[in-house]
């Protein structure tokens, strides 16, 4: 297919380049001006357990819960697994008394439910579904249930608009996944009675280390119920039938790397220097305010999440709107996704930004506060410079 000279001046790459090109769900781009020297005070070689290395874990909650403005009467510990396993220790200690309510509008959510359902095989479970771009019906869930739910699908660029929906006076717990949503989104703590998050989102730490937070509701239900089901040791939260606050003053069930417990330090003293919590979320906001005004304009791209007021600023998801990618069977668009995704890797721009794998075909840039706007803003007209290649390929 011959190319006009216009269609040529429209393919030619863009003169500037994002100087970080890590938009990466997880893990995340590392805070700017990141080095490795950062880690200089690493407690390499000691045992977690002595004096000064728990002195950097427990360093490690407070730092987090000054931050987050956390309630004084809430537990903070650090946990297994990052925070796969945060919500696991959640599910496996605290459910089964109450009925259960679980939102589902994206494949994390979703593998809640499909965990509740068929390994611990609760009878009372309702799952309140909704498709990738949507949220359920908020207003559907019972405040007798338990509900289980993702603060921002990570896969899908939605996030719920804020805690109005959980009833002050519900009977039920309420155990929010946060991973991608904590320091970036303003969580109402009133309305929760679990939070877990990961160290490799909105701070950009390193992986393999969740956080779990408790109401002192939470912690009523782990010292009044015994689950039926056999705990390993890593989800164990109790001992003898009351809490082990052991885990929320720094002494981990295993063995942390204290290596990626300096780096998380890291993270917290520059969000802190940076302005806090507030400054965080601005520069979240602004990362998704500088793609709202490209997509307004785009003839190709538009959001997953169509609804602003449930737009995630932090897994900014994308879908190819253009009818070239339309016209194509569901097979060819995925493709074509993945080879735009390939095309950016390849340039050196962006790197890790197709969707995930269950996810529609799109693209999912990551915005949460380590992500500067100038590499976003660099980034966009890239975009259009591999859709338009890959539209060529296709139509060729």
């Amino acid at each position: 297919m011959a190319v006009t000279a216009a269609e040529a001046a429209r393919l030619a790459k863009p003169a500037i380049r994002p100087e970080r090109p890590y938009f990466s769900s997880g893990p995340c781009a590392k805070r700017p001006g990141y080095s490795l020297a950062a880690l200089e005070g690493a407690m390499l070689g000691r045992s977690h357990r002595a004096k000064a290395p728990k002195a950097k874990l427990k360093e490690v909650i407070d730092r987090s819960r000054a931050l987050l403005g956390m309630p004084e009467d809430w537990r903070l510990g650090i946990v297994p697994a990052s925070d796969t396993g945060a919500v696991e220790m959640a599910l496996w200690s605290l459910l089964g008394p109450r009925p259960v309510d679980v939102l589902a509008f994206e494949s994390f959510s979703q593998g809640w439910a499909d965990d509740i359902l068929k390994q611990l095989k609760l009878p009372e479970v309702r799952v309140l579904s909704a498709p990738y771009g949507e949220l359920p019906d908020l207003s559907a869930v019972d405040p007798a249930h338990d509900v289980v739910f993702t603060w921002n699908g990570t896969t899908s660029g939605v996030s719920v608009p804020n805690g109005d929906w959980i009833a002050a006076g519900r009977e039920g717990l309420v155990i929010c996944d946060a991973t991608s949503a904590v320091f970036a989104m303003d969580l109402p703590w009133d309305k929760l009675d679990v939070v877990t998050w990961s160290w490799q989102k909105v701070l950009g730490g390193e992986a393999a280390h969740g956080m779990l937070a408790l109401s002192p509701r939470a912690v009523a239900r782990l010292e009044s119920y015994k689950p039926a089901w056999p705990l390993p040791k890593i989800f164990r939260l109790t001992k003898g039938g009351k809490l082990n606050e052991g885990i929320f003053a720094g002494e981990t069930i295993n063995t942390p790397s204290m290596l990626c417990v300096e780096d998380a330090l890291d993270g917290l003293r520059w969000a802190e220097s940076i302005g806090g919590l507030p400054a965080l979320i601005a520069r979240s906001r602004a990362n998704l305010a500088a793609i709202e005004a490209w997509v307004a304009k785009s003839s190709w791209a538009r959001f997953l999440a169509a609804r602003p007021e449930i737009r995630s600023s932090t897994s900014i998801c994308l879908s190819i709107a253009a009818p070239w990618f339309t016209a194509l069977e569901p097979a060819q668009q995925a493709a074509a996704a993945k080879r735009l995704a390939a095309l950016l890797e390849a340039e050196g721009v962006a790197y890790d930004i197709a969707s995930y794998r269950d996810a529609p075909p799109g693209l999912r840039i990551w915005g949460g506060a380590t992500v500067e706007r100038a590499d976003i803003e660099a980034l966009l007209p890239w975009l259009d410079w591999a859709a338009a290649e890959v539209a060529r390929e296709v139509t060729a």
